[in-house]
């Protein structure tokens, strides 16, 4: 039997409940420098408490479900943060979906998963993995990553970086497609390639079921978070423009914080994962994360310029289109053998360093 008033009174609780009272405040009250201390500080609390009530809900419903849960939760929140972007139509509001995605792409393949490479072997010295399942995951993204961010600079239909509105009808319904392919063999037709083999090192897995009521109280504060992460990410957005702004660094920074605010609970599921010894699940995260970032977001874009007759830069230019064959080359590589050591995560972090570096010196 659940003890439910001593579950309310726990921190999980508390910090989406706190993170949303200063979201609700930030909108009713004028901006200070402390207040602006404060949104950072629930936004962190925010992101705690939604891998906790993730991880809650992956218990009860089981590998691979729980990590398409979050990944899936996140995305939806992500697509809300950069359409009202777009939305509101400014000069740089054409190049947001193509800044995020390219920063979400890159921060995952090679940031998280080198990441959770390094920590794991670190811990573990070697770790493995179904290449089944993750390998066809990968190789939907680098198509998808293809069609979506590199085409545009060499078709000739339209004005280089973009596509017409045939061609982005034609691109959206693709990623859709590959997307509920990969969620479908994932969660049904082939969910033994994606499911963790056992650990002792994972406290969890032989941890008593969370019960019923519990994993939905569980499900409300992960919704609860993440609204207040990237509701909090969007008021912060002003003081993150000007600070990029003040420093002279290049408009695509801006892209790539926002991806880093959205990632940064399955970045902190996928690392513990790894460290507990369970790079399975570290996998199923990074790599469905980044078949959601493109499959939902693209084509839910895709509707608003269309409908709404917007502006969308979506090709990179040519230095992005190295970094990201870089990424895709190396991690064929990494993922090729099913086994992973801290050689291969310091790799993917000195890749992830340089496009942080070169976004910052073009």
């Amino acid at each position: 039997m659940v003890n439910q008033s001593a579950l309310l009174t726990k921190w999980p609780v508390w910090l989406p409940i706190l993170a949303a009272a200063v979201l609700i405040t930030s909108l009713t009250v004028q901006t200070s420098g402390f207040l602006e201390l404060v949104k950072v500080a629930a936004l962190i609390a925010a992101v705690i408490a939604a891998v906790h009530h993730a991880e809650v809900i992956a218990q009860k419903v089981g590998e691979p479900y729980g990590t398409l849960i979050l990944a899936l939760a996140v995305t939806v929140i992500e697509v809300a943060l950069i359409l009202s972007l777009m939305l509101a139509n400014t000069k740089d509001s054409a190049s947001i979906p193509r800044d995020t995605v390219y920063a979400a792409v890159m921060i995952i393949c090679n940031g998280v998963v080198g990441l959770c490479v390094l920590i794991g072997g670190l811990h573990h010295r070697e770790q493995t993995f179904r290449i089944e399942g993750t390998g066809s995951g990968f190789a939907a993204l680098v198509a998808l990553s293809t069609l979506v961010l590199v085409m545009p600079t060499f078709t000739t239909s339209s004005a280089e970086g973009s596509y017409t509105n045939s061609q982005l009808v034609f691109v959206a319904a693709s990623s859709m497609a590959l997307w509920v392919v990969f969620v479908f063999i994932q969660a049904v037709r082939h969910r033994d390639y994606f499911l963790p083999a056992e650990s002792k090192a994972d406290e969890n897995v032989h941890a008593e079921p969370p019960s019923t009521f519990e994993t939905w109280l569980a499900f409300v504060f992960l919704i609860i978070s993440l609204v207040s992460v990237v509701g909090i990410a969007k008021l912060l957005s002003p003081t993150v423009e000007l600070f990029v702004l003040k420093a002279n660094a290049p408009k695509a920074l801006v892209g790539i914080i926002i991806a880093i605010v959205v990632l940064l609970p399955e970045t902190w599921a996928a690392v513990r994962a790894a460290q507990a010894d369970r790079l399975q699940t570290s996998m199923n995260l990074a790599i469905g994360s980044a078949l959601a970032s493109i499959g939902l977001t693209i084509p839910a874009v895709v509707i608003a310029v269309v409908v709404f007759d917007l502006k969308l830069l979506i090709g990179l230019d040519h230095k992005d289109i190295a970094l990201l064959a870089l990424t895709f080359i190396v991690g064929s590589i990494t993922l090729g053998s099913g086994r992973t050591n801290v050689m291969q995560g310091a790799i993917h972090l000195v890749i992830f360093a340089a496009f942080l570096f070169l976004t910052l010196v073009p």
